[in-house]
């Protein structure tokens, strides 16, 4: 047992001590070494990047020992919501600004992100992935996506690179590759506003949207993650279901570590 603890394809990190002896957590180190882009567009759920699947989505690739890189376009964005009212407020905002709150300040343009120099890509969800990413809040089934955004997804799946989605961002690589890719399957988590066991999905027609989109959607709950390994991408709910904020957490550590199993 001590000399599996000790080897060297493990981390270990102190929790405390039991009758004086350390507890430890241990962690895989295989994605070790591994170069992750991540995807943010903005900071707070209803105008950005939802915080605690982004912040679920940092944490998670450290955990992992992966080398991460954050991106967001330089742009305005949508516009800027009092997340205190559900109100807009006449701000105007910058994406990338914004989501530099989130990972301290380390934050690139998206325009910098080239496929050839990463092993995998997360988009994080939030309504910024409808908003300043794509359109698809405002103009549903005929939005747009932000030019960048498509060719990063295009191009990821063009080298055959793994990608993780949560939350609404599965809209992104609808949006992107749906009526182009062959047998494209994604999740948002549930078609129904309640499912058997009583959780509730607000946003449950955005399953319809990736069906029209050109891919097939997949019922999926808050334990697991769904994995199209013909197209190398990993999609979870997250927050599309009203739950707890650990299984948020946990949910997106589910996503992220399917997506790091599909690296070659």
């Amino acid at each position: 047992m001590l000399s599996r603890i000790l080897s060297k394809g493990a981390l270990q990190r102190p929790i405390g001590r039991l009758g004086g002896i350390t507890v430890s957590r241990h962690f895989s180190s295989d994605a070790k070494s591994k170069n992750i882009a991540v995807v943010l567009s903005g900071c707070g759920v209803y105008d950005g990047s939802e915080i605690t699947e982004a912040v679920a989505t940092l944490v998670h690739l450290s955990r992992h020992g992966c080398n991460v890189s954050s991106f967001a376009p330089y742009q305005k964005q949508m516009h800027t919501i009092d997340h205190t009212s559900g109100e807009e407020i006449k701000q105007d905002r910058n994406v990338m600004v914004e989501s530099a709150r989130i990972t301290r300040g380390n934050i690139q343009t998206l325009d910098m992100l080239d496929a050839d120099m990463f092993d995998c890509v997360i988009f994080p969800g939030g309504f910024g992935a409808a908003k300043n990413l794509s359109t698809f809040a405002s103009m549903g089934m005929d939005c747009g996506i932000h030019p960048k955004v498509k060719t990063i997804i295009e191009n990821f799946h063009k080298a055959k690179k793994p990608m993780g989605f949560c939350c609404i961002s599965p809209i992104l690589a609808a949006k992107a590759l749906g009526k182009t890719t062959y047998g494209l399957e994604l999740t948002v988590g549930e078609d129904v506003e309640v499912d058997e066991n009583g959780n509730k999905w607000p946003h449950y027609a955005a399953a319809e949207a990736i069906e029209n989109f050109g891919a097939t959607h997949v019922v999926t709950d808050m334990d697991s993650a769904h994995v199209d390994k013909e197209n190398l991408i990993v999609t979870s709910p997250a927050y599309m279901c009203e739950a707890a904020p650990h299984k948020v957490f946990d949910n997106v550590g589910i996503m992220i570590e399917e997506t790091l199993k599909l690296l070659k």
